[in-house]
């Protein structure tokens, strides 16, 4: 039997996405955001609240960073979401993260974080924003034999929004456009 709960922002999993921007005066900042994923092929989507310091930079700037938070960065990746950069303009500091400007874009790379997606602002409409990706860079720490992401090298983390909890991803579970096939018949 199920149990209805009603009209619920639960998503499984969500990411724990770290967007950075810089501000008037080129100041890094970076705030968490779970509400985020892949818009279409080259663009990501995201729902920022306008009172964010972040909207203001995203207008001025049109620019961001999108960083994966990591296992061994969750206490700073948390921090980030829970401080204001209204309120704590140097919170990046403060959350012990180190900045390289984009070579691509005009956004802060936080240095802690080994992934990154360096992106443009396409479309600001309330409080939803599209951007196009314009690259993708990873420590070389987090790469696999293969020279791409292991994610378990990467050791990205999950948002439960159910009870407000960060989740390790664990094993393998399949292959994706594999697995399907035991059921195609020929």
């Amino acid at each position: 039997m199920r149990r209805d709960f009603g009209s619920k922002t639960w998503m499984y999993p969500m990411p724990v996405l770290i967007v950075g921007t810089y501000d008037e005066e080129g100041r890094a900042d970076a705030m968490t955001a779970a509400w985020g994923g892949i818009h279409n092929d080259d663009t990501v989507c995201l729902c920022i609240s306008r009172g964010h310091k972040t909207m203001g930079n995203l207008q001025a700037r049109k620019a961001l960073t999108i960083s994966f938070a990591t296992i061994g960065m969750l206490a700073a990746c948390d921090y980030v979401g829970m401080v204001s950069a209204n309120d704590v303009p140097d919170k990046v500091a403060a959350a012990g993260f180190t900045v390289t400007r984009s070579r691509f874009v005009d956004a802060p790379v936080i240095n802690e974080l080994p992934m990154c997606m360096e992106c443009r602002l396409v479309e600001l409409k309330d409080e939803n924003l599209v951007a196009r990706i314009v690259n993708v860079c990873a420590d070389e720490s987090v790469l696999g034999p293969d020279g791409l992401v292991d994610y378990k090298k990467l050791a990205p983390v999950a948002y439960d929004p159910v009870r407000h909890l960060y989740v390790a991803l664990g094993d393998v579970a399949g292959k994706a456009f594999d697995d399907g096939r035991l059921l195609m018949r020929d």
